[in-house]
C-alpha cells in the first residue's frame, strides 16, 4: 500500500480525501495526476487489492473510493459490499475496463454510486466524482438508457438473463472465456491459482445448464461477441 501526503487539512479547506484501489500501477499513478488537477481533490492513498483497501479506508478515513472490479483475491464488486458494511454512507465511483452493461447494475446494486469504463475515465471522471460526492448517480447517458429497459424487463420475471445466476467473479471469468483467454492466462491476470479457476469454471458450466465444456466457452465467445 501507497500512503501519499494528503494533508490532514483537507476537509478544513473544503477538499476532498480520495482512496484509489486499482491493481494496475501505471492507471493509478495516471489517475492521481489527473485527480491533482482538479485542484480540490487530495490522494490519500493508491493500493492494488481489497485487503489493502480496507487497512486504507480505516486508516485515512476517505471522503471517495475510486476502484476497480478485478482486483487480486476479492473482487471489486465484493470489495464495495465490505467497505459499505463498514460506512454504509461511503460514495463509491468504480473506473474499470469492464463492460458497463455487464458490472455496472452488479456495481450499484452492491452500494456504488457510479460506474466509468477506463476507456472514458479520461474525459469523464471529474464530472463523475462531483456528482457521487454529492451523493447522486453517476452513469453514461447510454447505460442508464439499458438500465431503466432493465428495470421494464425485470417486472416479467422469466425475463432473465442465464448470466444473471453467476457470481461476480465466475462471471468475470465467463467473459475471459470468450475472450478467447485459457485457464492459464486467467489465473495470471486474475492472481489465482489453476485449480480455483478450473473450480469457478466447473461452477459456471453447471449454472448455465451445460454438461460439455465446450458448448460452455461456445455460449461464453457468443455472449461475448454480441455485446462487442
Amino acid at each position: 500500500m501507497e500512503t501519499l501526503q494528503a494533508s490532514s487539512e483537507s476537509r478544513d479547506n473544503g477538499r476532498k480525501k480520495v482512496l484509489i484501489v486499482d491493481d494496475h500501477p501505471v492507471f493509478r499513478l495516471g489517475l492521481v495526476g489527473m485527480l491533482t488537477e482538479l485542484g480540490d481533490i487530495d490522494v490519500c492513498a493508491q493500493v492494488g487489492t481489497a485487503a489493502e483497501a480496507l487497512t486504507a479506508m480505516r486508516s485515512t478515513k476517505p471522503d471517495l473510493v475510486l476502484l476497480d472490479v478485478s482486483l487480486q483475491g476479492t473482487n471489486g464488486i465484493e470489495l464495495i459490499k465490505l467497505m459499505k458494511a463498514e460506512r454504509p454512507n461511503l460514495p463509491i465511483l468504480v473506473i474499470s475496463m469492464h463492460d458497463e452493461t455487464v458490472y455496472g447494475l452488479r456495481a450499484l446494486k452492491a452500494g456504488a454510486l457510479g460506474y466509468v469504463m477506463k476507456a472514458e475515465a479520461m474525459t469523464h471522471v471529474g464530472e463523475a466524482i462531483r456528482k457521487v460526492l454529492a451523493g447522486k448517480l453517476y452513469v453514461s447517458p447510454t447505460f442508464g438508457g439499458k438500465l431503466i429497459f432493465k428495470a421494464v424487463q425485470s417486472l416479467d420475471l422469466e425475463s432473465g438473463s442465464p448470466v444473471d445466476k453467476l457470481s461476480d467473479r465466475e462471471l468475470e471469468i465467463l467473459e475471459l472465456i470468450g475472450k478467447g483467454r485459457s485457464t492459464r492466462s486467467i489465473a495470471d491476470e486474475l492472481h489465482l491459482s489453476i485449480k480455483t479457476i478450473e473450480t469457478h469454471r466447473a461452477h459456471i458450466k453447471v449454472k448455465l445448464g451445460f454438461t460439455e465444456s465446450a458448448d460452455m466457452v461456445k455460449f461464453a465467445v457468443d455472449w461475448v461477441t454480441a455485446r462487442a
